[in-house]
């Protein structure tokens, strides 16, 4: 018998902290056939984010993913190269909704709104982890719009699975330092300083049509 999770879609809520990477080419993450990667000064443009999700979510829980901008003909995309969360359900829901390859791993996580260590664990070895100072927050709530862009085949579809994401949430910069197994599935970040780390202190998600 399958894990059973809520439809789509998911009315999400929580906060976050993500980092931009610009990437040299030939260390950026693969994308699936149908998409290509949008490039700044010839660089892949790689966010990682840490997320906390909690009440009133229809599921709780911790994640860690990285994302590549993508473009699938001249439409932008995000595609999620790696993800992690906490979740048994989740991580069912997330393949065989949205074709998002959520994987299992234990988090340490802390309340984004001071300085907090975030860490993820995989079969006991470290993956990451990101340490924070000097949250300021912006004066404006953003409100963003964007699709996900992934391989159907990772729930059995042949092409592009796209989904909706829509999200409103007060926006601060942040400070973050991050520290990265080389030799890990996240390898392309190690000893990478992010360009701009953003977090969001409490936002509102809904994920999916």
């Amino acid at each position: 018998m399958g894990v059973s999770y809520p439809a789509e879609p998911w009315d999400l809520h929580g906060h976050a902290v993500v980092s931009v990477f610009l990437v040299p080419a030939d260390r950026a993450p693969d994308v699936p056939e149908g998409v290509r990667p949008l490039r700044l000064f010839g660089r892949a443009v790689v966010a990682a984010a840490w997320v906390v999700y909690d009440e009133p979510s229809p599921l709780t829980y911790g994640e860690l993913m990285t994302t590549v901008l993508v473009r699938q003909g001249w439409r932008p995309r995000v595609h999620i190269t790696h993800i992690w969360v906490d979740s048994p359900a989740s991580m069912a829901g997330g393949r065989e909704l949205w074709a998002i390859p959520k994987d299992l791993a234990e988090f340490t996580t802390g309340d984004a709104a001071g300085p907090t260590a975030y860490v993820m664990r995989s079969g006991g070895a470290e993956v990451a982890g990101t340490r924070l100072a000097r949250v300021r927050v912006l004066p404006l709530p953003a409100r963003l719009r964007f699709r996900l862009a992934q391989d159907g085949a990772v729930h059995g579809r042949p092409g592009i699975t796209v989904s909706p994401v829509r999200l409103r949430t007060p926006l601060g910069l942040v400070r973050a330092d991050w520290r990265v197994d080389p030799s890990g599935p996240i390898g392309f970040l190690a000893g990478r300083r992010p360009l701009l780390t953003l977090v969001a202190r409490r936002f509102r998600m809904l994920f999916g049509s």
